[in-house]
């Protein structure tokens, strides 16, 4: 009798709540018309960003393809006259990537970030493996002043060493010879 009397309960239990569902107002969003504005830290389209120079920020060190858990992006590096690195060709497999953000938390330059634009759709999966020049901004992103060149101490057109931001004189080394 007990068991009975329980499902008996449990039955009215959900009755009652679809009951009360039943004259409640229906909330419909009309969704292409009406977005909902996302929080700027949601984790959407993969873009590379310019420094302040207006250069590309990627200098293709390839910690963003080594933290990536499905493997979605690889590169191959190049360097110009100036000694400034960056990526020949740079591409990511966006029907692959699951969107979890090590990779724009590993860059040191600030060049890879997320948006928050989430609109992905497609029947031809070759459509979404995006090349660098579909991935390349013309601007800054989230971090507008940083420049990796004027921190990293590396001698380009930008300085030479011991000019960058924050860097002591470059010790001779011949001078700490006893």
């Amino acid at each position: 009798m007990t068991s009975a009397w329980e499902a008996i309960k449990a039955l009215a239990t959900g009755f009652a709540t679809t009951f009360v569902h039943l004259f409640r107002k229906p909330i419909t969003e009309q969704y292409p018309e009406y977005k909902r504005p996302l929080p700027a830290r949601s984790r959407g389209r993969i873009i590379l960003t310019r420094d302040p120079d207006g250069e590309e920020r990627c200098v293709a060190c390839f910690l963003c393809s080594a933290v990536c858990p499905v493997v979605c992006i690889s590169m191959e590096a190049a360097e110009k006259e100036d000694g400034r690195r960056y990526a020949a060709w740079f591409r990511i497999n966006f029907s692959r990537c699951i969107y979890c953000g090590l990779c724009e938390e590993a860059c040191p330059t600030s060049a890879i970030q997320l948006t928050p634009q989430f609109e992905f759709a497609g029947s031809d999966i070759m459509s979404f493996v995006y090349e660098k020049e579909d991935l390349l901004v013309n601007h800054q992103g989230k971090d507008s002043h940083y420049n990796f060149y004027r921190y990293a101490g590396v001698t380009t057109r930008v300085g030479d060493k011991g000019e960058h931001v924050g860097e002591k004189e470059p010790v001779d080394i011949k001078s700490n010879l006893p």
